[in-house]
């Protein structure tokens, strides 16, 4: 007669990184099966603007559609950082603590940074630049989110990632975003040439300063 030995299931560090992941996915499915016609635009942001003109109107801003892919951003983003974290400066990659900080952070960064850019821009009466201008940069930021999930899932269950890939990650995410402010100035200079001196307080104010004070308190702890 055989002996049936029972093995106790451990639970591993990665489980909830599963579980953030798969929800991730689920998110994506629904707002493509809600939203299909605008998702099936969205997706050709890469090789076409007619998602840009087309959902160009401040309203869309706070849409379903741009929260829920938001929030993905948002994630995908903290893994990428968590991932480059393990890799350069030997932090734990599956420490669930360490990933809801960086969220955090990023949450309350770009909320408080949208919310001081609607201050400012009402003040300086070029909100309607404002909200055209942010409805793009988190079109192609959230774009670039969509893209880096399925990468940072790769990598995630990776024991071993070499510099060079990080590093091309890297610099295309940061190359993305430099692109996203070219892209939008090219499409509203006309509306900008009459507000210049508030749009270059404006930049230098949001879009400047607050990376910079990130990267020195970054580099100085």
């Amino acid at each position: 007669m055989m002996e049936t030995i029972l093995q106790p299931r451990i639970i591993g560090a990665r489980d909830w990184a599963t579980i953030v992941f798969v929800l991730m996915f689920v998110i994506i499915a629904i707002v493509k099966s809600v939203f299909e016609s605008r998702f099936q635009d969205f997706m050709k942001l890469i090789v076409s603007d007619k998602y840009i003109k087309m959902y160009r109107d401040s309203m869309y801003l706070m849409s379903g559609f741009t929260i829920f892919l938001f929030v993905v951003q948002l994630v995908s983003l903290a893994f990428f950082i968590q991932l480059c974290l393990n890799h350069f400066f030997h932090t734990s990659k599956t420490d669930g603590i360490l990933f809801i900080q960086i969220t955090t952070f990023l949450s309350v960064f770009v909320l408080s940074k949208f919310l001081i850019e609607k201050i400012i821009a009402t003040s300086f009466n070029i909100e309607e630049f404002s909200d055209q201008f942010n409805l793009q940069k988190v079109s192609y930021r959230t774009y670039v989110g969509l893209l880096l999930l399925p990468v940072d899932t790769i990598l995630f269950y990776n024991s071993s990632l070499p510099d060079l890939l990080l590093y091309v990650l890297i610099v295309a995410v940061l190359l993305t975003n430099l692109l996203t402010y070219v892209i939008s100035l090219k499409n509203y200079q006309n509306l900008l040439i009459g507000k210049l001196f508030y749009f270059i307080l404006y930049l230098c104010a949001l879009e400047i300063a607050p990376y910079y004070f990130i990267c020195y308190w970054f580099t100085k702890s």
